[in-house]
């Protein structure tokens, strides 16, 4: 455990070069559906430049389907895919969390954005 300047102590520190392994780009939702198999999942199609991929969010109380089309995001893009509840999720959005989950609110950027750029 390390100190913040403030002198309170901070867990679960990791070095730049930990930070430089995971891969940020900017997506824009192409499509989106509530998950055939889950109450709480939407499944959307994110355009990341110079590919598409499938990612599943856990938005469905928070966001419509239709909100979410043409949004720009943040996406993890190095993340291992997982299946969740029978479909393929090939990386991870970013979003604020509240400690209760009452408010989560999707990361996005400022501006319009070319799709696949780099989020450093």
């Amino acid at each position: 455990m390390s100190e913040q300047s403030g002198g309170k102590p901070q867990e679960d520190v990791i070095t730049f070069d930990d930070f430089t392994k995971v891969k940020l780009r900017v997506g824009r939702v192409v499509e989106a559906s509530d998950h055939p198999n889950a109450d709480k999942l939407l499944v959307m199609k994110v355009d990341l430049g110079d590919e598409q991929r499938q990612i599943c969010a856990g938005l469905k109380e928070y966001y419509k389907p239709e909100e979410l089309v043409g949004k720009n995001l943040v996406v993890v893009t190095n993340l291992a895919p997982r299946m969740m509840r029978g479909q393929a999720s090939n990386g991870m959005l970013l979003a604020a969390v509240t400690d209760d989950y009452s408010q989560v609110v999707i990361i996005s950027p400022e501006r319009d954005i070319p799709p696949g750029t780099a989020v450093s």
